[in-house]
C-alpha cells in the first residue's frame, strides 16, 4: 500500500530550479533510499516533506489524502518524523526529560517522571530501541543518541521517517544495530526513507532506490534487480571504477613525529599522551568513534589547541610556533568544517584560495594584491579541479557541497606542503566527487607527500589507508596494517577492543 506520494515537485529559488517535477511515492514496510550527487535537489525534496520549504508546484499525499504542510509542525501532525544528521538534543538532560519535551506526562505544572520513564520503557521494547530512561545524554555512545532521535519522532506517532546520513558516524556494529532496527520499523508497516551518499549501505538495507540528477527524477530502481554500476550511471551518468590505493611501506625518516602529545579541558585529557609518525609516500587514517579525541588531536598537531608534549615535522621541532609559523614549516590543513573554518563562503572562490598566500611574491606586489594573477590562478585550478562553477568570482558559499571542498583541497595543495592533514574529505560529497578527492590524494601521496586522513567512514579510511590508528578515550589504542585494516577489526578497537585482542 502506498503511504506516501509526492507527485510533480517543483521549487525555485530565483533563476535556480531545485526541484523540476519531481515525484516520489514510498510503500508502507518498506525503506526506500534517495539519492544524488550534491545539487541534485535530495535535501530540497525532503524539507518539502517535512514542511521546512513549501513547494511553488505539485502536491503530498499521505494515505491518499492531499497535504499542505505551512511548517513541520504540521509534518509531524500528519505523521512525519524526521531524523537530522545533527541531533538535535539537550546533553545535559537525561534520556526521558528529553523525549516527552513540550509532551510531559503529569498533572497541570507536575510533571511525572514515573510515567515519563515508563513511556520511553515501553516505547523502546515495541520497536527494538531500548535505552535506560535515566541516562544522561551527554554519557551516550552516539549510536544510542540517534536511537533517541528515532524514538522521538516515533512518540509522536510517525509512519513516515526520513533518515538523512543516519551512519555518518556510527561503528560498523552500531550500523548494523541501526538498519536491524529500521527493518523491524519497516515490517511494522512504516515507510522509511534513507537519504544518504553511501551505495553499499543502500544495496544492503533498502527495497528500492529514488535517484535524482541536476533537480530532476532520474531513475527508479528495485534494489534487488540492480547494482552498485546501475546504481552509480543513474547518479553521474558514468561508471566509477571503487578507489583502492596499493599499500605502501615507506622507509624514509618521518616527515610528522607527534610525541607524548595531550590536551587537557579542566581535569579531563581529551588526548592522552598521543605518540604516531606519519612519513613520505603514505596515508595514515585515524578511526574512531566521535567524540573521541579526533578534532582535539588535529587542532593541536596544527597549532589550533594548546597542547604539551612534541610536534615535528621535516625534523623541526614546531611544538611552540603558531599556526602560521607551521603552516610556513610545512603543513598543509584541510579541517572538517568547511563552511565554519575550511572556507569564507560570502567571499569569491579567487579569494578563497588565495587565503594564507596572500603576502607572496605570485599574488602581491608592495603590499597590493596582483588580482588578475590572483583570479588566472583561481581559473586554473577550477579547471584542474573540476569545480563546478560559473567563474572564479562567485562566492565560495553557493557551491554545492563537493565543489566547496574540492576549491579547500586546491588551495592547500598548492600550498605545496609536504604535510596535508585532512579531516573528513568525503563527508556529505557525492560518488563523483569522493572518486575525484581520492585520486587526488593517491597521487599527492605518489608524489611523496605524507598525508594524515581522519575520517568516520571506515569505507574511505580502508581504501586510502597505508596504516591506521584508532583513538578510544584520547588515546591511541591501536595500530593497524596490513590484513589487519578490515571493518571488524577497526570497529572493535573503536568501542575500546578487546582484551588479547
Amino acid at each position: 500500500m502506498t503511504l506516501l506520494q509526492m507527485k510533480g515537485i517543483t521549487k525555485r529559488f530565483g533563476s535556480l530550479v531545485a526541484n523540476e517535477g519531481v515525484s516520489l511515492s514510498v510503500n508502507s514496510g518498506e525503506i526506500h533510499a534517495v539519492m544524488g550527487e550534491n545539487g541534485a535537489g535530495k535535501s530540497t525534496l525532503m524539507n518539502i516533506l517535512y514542511g521546512l520549504l513549501k513547494p511553488d508546484a505539485g502536491e503530498i499525499q499521505i494515505d491518499g489524502t492531499a497535504m499542505d504542510f505551512s511548517s513541520p509542525l504540521g509534518a509531524i501532525a500528519a505523521g512525519v518524523g524526521m531524523v537530522h544528521q545533527t541531533f538535535r538534543q539537550f546533553p545535559n538532560l537525561t534520556v526521558w526529560e528529553n523525549l516527552v519535551f513540550h509532551n510531559e506526562p503529569g498533572n497541570g505544572p507536575f510533571v511525572s517522571a514515573d510515567a515519563a520513564r515508563d513511556f520511553v520503557r515501553r516505547l523502546g521494547k515495541k520497536h527494538g530501541l531500548e535505552i535506560d530512561p535515566d541516562s544522561r545524554v551527554r554519557d551516550l555512545a552516539v549510536g544510542i543518541r540517534q536511537r533517541l532521535e528515532i524514538l522521538k519522532a516515533l512518540s509522536r506517532q510517525a509512519r513516515i521517517l526520513v533518515l538523512d546520513e543516519p551512519t555518518a558516524v556510527l561503528t560498523p556494529q552500531e550500523r548494523d544495530s541501526l538498519f536491524a532496527a529500521m527493518r523491524h520499523l519497516a515490517d511494522q508497516g512504516m515507510a522509511l526513507v534513507l537519504v544518504t551518499h553511501k551505495i553499499p549501505e543502500v544495496v544492503a538495507i533498502t527495497d528500492r532506490i529514488t535517484v535524482m540528477r541536476d533537480g530532476r527524477l532520474s531513475d527508479t530502481l528495485v534494489t534487488r534487480e540492480t547494482s552498485e554500476t546501475e546504481i552509480i550511471r543513474a547518479m553521474i551518468g558514468r561508471n566509477v571504477p571503487p578507489t583502492v590505493a596499493p599499500k605502501m611501506t615507506p622507509t624514509a625518516e618521518p616527515m610528522l613525529s607527534v610525541r607524548n602529545l595531550s590536551v587537557r579541558k579542566g581535569e579531563i585529557a581529551v588526548v592522552d599522551n598521543v605518540s604516531f609518525d606519519v612519513r613520505p609516500g603514505e596515508i595514515v587514517g585515524i578511526a574512531g568513534v566521535s567524540g573521541n579525541g579526533q578534532p582535539q588531536l588535529i587542532s593541536a598537531v596544527t597549532g589550533l589547541e594548546a597542547s604539551t608534549g612534541e610536534v615535528v615535522v621535516a625534523g623541526r621541532d614546531i611544538s611552540s610556533l603558531s599556526i602560521a609559523q607551521r603552516r610556513a614549516a610545512g603543513i598543509s590543513y584541510v579541517p572538517e568544517d568547511r563552511h565554519l573554518t575550511g572556507t569564507a563562503p560570502a567571499a569569491s572562490i579567487a579569494e578563497n584560495i588565495v587565503f594564507g598566500r596572500h603576502r607572496s611574491a605570485a599574488a602581491s606586489n608592495r603590499g597590493f594584491l596582483r588580482k588578475e594573477a590572483i583570479r588566472a590562478q583561481a581559473r586554473r585550478l577550477i579547471e584542474q579541479f573540476r569545480v563546478k562553477a560559473a567563474s572564479e568570482a562567485v562566492p565560495v558559499g553557493s557551491l554545492s557541497g563537493g565543489n566547496m571542498q574540492k576549491v579547500v583541497i586546491a588551495r592547500e595543495i598548492e600550498h605545496g606542503a609536504p604535510l596535508i592533514i585532512i579531516e573528513e574529505p568525503t563527508r556529505g560529497v557525492d560518488v563523483g566527487a569522493i572518486e575525484f578527492i581520492h585520486k587526488t590524494l593517491i597521487a599527492e601521496r605518489d608524489k611523496g607527500r605524507a598525508i594524515l586522513v581522519v575520517s568516520s567512514d571506515l569505507t574511505e579510511l580502508l581504501a586510502l589507508s597505508d596504516r591506521i590508528f584508532v583513538m578510544f578515550e584520547g588515546r591511541i589504542n591501536a595500530g593497524l596494517t596490513g590484513s589487519d585494516m578490515n571493518e571488524n577489526t577497526i570497529g572493535t578497537w573503536m568501542v575500546g577492543g578487546v582484551q588479547g585482542a
